[in-house]
């Protein structure tokens, strides 16, 4: 009797309720995907916990319960948007980058097949290769679709052509600006010594150091692809979106480079 009177006060579930539902799934989902590895994730399970608290209270009529735990909730929202900035703008540039690679937008804004200026892959993976041979720390990022502009303006800027011998005189660990990333956009060199955004991702290995954490941080952030040789080891690394490919071959990271920037598109 009592569940028959509870269900009876329920309104009319609508086809438009299951495709909300589905849609705030997606978004915790995708959410939970983004901060997961990272201390984040117990406040936004926290968080949501308190929220399904006050939607039951709010459904029992608990008003003055109601009440606390709303007013706690408005605040609370302001106080994520703080903590979760770096969760908020690596979404939305992830977004924005998605819909940019994927969407009409794209046709509008960015360049044509024809215009479209191919990388030059060789002398890079030629220099990566002697660096690692003679264990040379190495970190190149590839710009895609963001220039990288605010990253550019950290380091020595100046545009030059892709030579190995310029890359592994950058590199070499004597000259001034061996210290930090490598920025390649548009075909060219654009700037050295370059300070990256560090990751703050729990998961990471402690194998790792700072170069692969900048290499990893800047992918988060932007579609762009990290080039890592471990002056340690001299095994080479790519990361992409966050993630870190490990031990490639010389003919791996070629034909790695080549379908992400190479690789012919069909329209």
């Amino acid at each position: 009797m009592i569940i028959s009177a509870v269900l009876s006060g329920l309104p009319a579930f609508r086809i438009i309720d299951v495709i909300d539902i589905c849609f705030v799934a997606f978004l915790f989902y995708y959410l939970y995907k983004l901060l997961k590895g990272t201390n984040a994730v117990s406040i936004f399970i926290g968080f949501l916990l308190i929220f399904f608290s006050w939607k039951v209270v709010t459904f029992l009529e608990m008003k003055l319960l109601s009440e606390i735990i709303g007013q706690f909730i408005s605040v609370g929202v302001i106080a994520l948007v703080v903590i979760f900035q770096t969760e908020i703008r690596q979404f939305l540039l992830r977004l924005g980058s998605h819909s940019l690679k994927k969407g009409y937008l794209n046709r509008l804004f960015a360049k044509t097949k024809s215009e479209k200026i191919k990388l030059d892959i060789t002398p890079i993976v030629q220099a990566c290769g002697h660096m690692s041979q003679i264990l040379t720390g190495v970190l190149i990022v590839i710009c895609k679709s963001n220039p990288l502009t605010n990253i550019i303006q950290t380091g020595e800027v100046f545009n030059s052509q892709i030579s190995s011998q310029l890359l592994e005189t950058i590199f070499f660990k004597n000259t001034p600006l061996h210290d930090g990333a490598l920025i390649i956009a548009e075909g060219e060199i654009k700037a050295a010594r370059c300070i990256l955004p560090v990751s703050n991702n729990q998961s990471i290995p402690v194998s790792m150091g700072l170069r692969h954490r900048s290499a990893i941080g800047i992918t988060e952030q932007t579609d762009a692809i990290s080039i890592i040789v471990s002056e340690q080891t001299g095994k080479i690394s790519v990361a992409k979106q966050g993630k870190v490919t490990q031990g490639l071959t010389l003919t791996e990271l070629q034909q790695y480079l080549n379908n992400e920037f190479n690789e012919e598109t069909t329209a």
